[in-house]
């Protein structure tokens, strides 16, 4: 694969491999799609973790009804 990056990205590279954190072009671009994979990942659970929260606020409010394990399964099986 051949990559065109431009200057600006290209010279991030270099200070990246001068500072020593990766040993070339290769290993630079690996360590950034894991750090960019890892950041999804991150923010998948905060805007989960931040649905559930809301959810649970309104719950709590009586804004929306609960139901026990119990009659979810009755619910589910009828």
């Amino acid at each position: 694969m051949n990559i065109s990056l431009g200057p600006p990205y290209e010279a991030a590279i270099q200070r990246i491999i001068r500072k020593g954190y990766a040993g070339n072009q290769t290993e630079v671009i690996r360590q950034a799609i894991l750090a960019y994979e890892r950041m999804l990942g991150e923010e998948e659970l905060m805007l989960v973790h931040r649905a559930v929260t809301a959810e649970v606020r309104e719950t709590d409010a009586k804004k929306i009804p609960s139901h026990s394990f119990d009659e979810i399964k009755k619910i589910l099986t009828s």
